[in-house]
């Protein structure tokens, strides 16, 4: 089995599954949707992704503010974590994404990657930086 990392935005969310051993978090893609509100093929999208790659949790980016406050996004990101759960029936655990599209950003720097092609990617990126996150705490 397998854990699914996700970074859930506006009009994105970035996709990580790990290897079956739960050592590496592997980006998947993003899925996008023309508006906020419209999340029933994201959802499909999921739960597709969900038995494809025989996924037992799921890891929630949580939106905290620097300042550990809960900002406007948290509660959107809370009532997609309920959705979640009815849809798919796993387990979804909120993991703290502060700084991941930061981490994400200066990956894609470091790689060379163009400015103006960044926004391709930086979601399934921070994605990938949730999950390899959860996964390295439960090693611990």
């Amino acid at each position: 089995m397998r854990i699914m990392g996700l970074d859930f935005g506006t009009k994105t969310v970035g996709v990580a599954i790990s290897d079956p051993l739960l050592i590496t978090a592997q980006g998947k893609e993003i899925i996008r949707r023309d508006k906020p509100s419209k999340l029933r093929q994201t959802l499909a999208r999921i739960e597709e992704l969900v038995q494809s790659e025989e996924v037992s949790e799921i890891v929630l980016g949580y939106p905290k503010n620097m300042n550990n406050t809960e900002g406007d996004r948290v509660e959107a990101t809370k009532e997609f974590k309920d959705m979640l759960e009815r849809r798919t029936g796993l387990p979804v655990t909120f993991w703290d994404e502060r700084l991941t599209t930061v981490a994400a950003d200066k990956y894609m720097m470091d790689a060379g990657i163009r400015r103006e092609n960044r926004k391709d990617y930086v979601d399934e990126i921070a994605a990938v930086f949730i999950l390899q996150g959860y996964l390295d705490s439960k090693k611990a």
